[in-house]
């Protein structure tokens, strides 16, 4: 299977310049947040594939022109060819706008999945737009990662943990792959490929 994962910046290749079935290959495309539902709509409508994607927290115009053809998988989980992904959209509370918890209110979302956790039988894949504590975070406020995604990736250890917020262009020392136990994490910033 190969997954498109998008995040935080629209990418030239894929829209500015996009050429026809630049996307064919393409089985599944995630969103890890904070793009333009217009950018998100053009997408899917450029491929067979479907999207999924969790809220950034600048994607408060989502809840007025949510992106069209795609479906938000934030506080579920779906599974798609096989692959069982968890949604958990939102960054750390930093000026109490919409999409921002502290790491007490995630811990509460993700606990909430219990059920639906025991009804999949695990996890394959945390979709998430911030990341975990140390694990590829900022040292502000707006972009620490949460303690709760190490907690849950202890305890559930997903294969992988995809997750944007983190611009790559911030320092030349933001890697885009890390790994957590048995979790590979992946910052999905602008554009990667994952094949599984």
């Amino acid at each position: 299977m190969k997954i498109l994962l998008v995040a935080d910046k629209e990418s030239p290749y894929l829209w500015d310049h996009y050429q026809p079935g630049r996307l064919k290959d393409i089985d599944l495309i995630l969103s890890s947040g904070d793009l333009k539902a217009e950018y998100l709509s053009f997408l899917v409508t450029m491929c067979t594939a479907p999207l999924f994607y969790v809220h950034g927290n600048h994607d408060v115009s989502y809840m007025k022109h949510p992106p069209e053809g795609c479906t938000c998988i934030d506080d579920k989980i779906v599974t798609f060819g096989g692959l069982r992904i968890m949604g958990m959209g939102g960054c750390m509370l930093y000026s109490g706008k919409d999409h921002q918890y502290s790491d007490e209110q995630m811990e509460r979302r993700l606990k909430k999945m219990r059920f639906a956790l025991h009804r999949s039988k695990g996890v394959d894949l945390l979709l998430t737009h911030a990341p975990a504590q140390g694990l590829g975070d900022g040292q502000d406020m707006c972009h620490r990662g949460f303690p709760a995604f190490l907690r849950f990736m202890d305890k559930h250890q997903p294969k992988y943990m995809v997750h944007g917020h983190v611009h790559m262009n911030y320092g030349v020392d933001v890697p885009r792959i890390r790994h957590y136990g048995e979790t590979t994490i992946i910052n999905a910033w602008e554009r990667y490929i994952l094949e599984i």
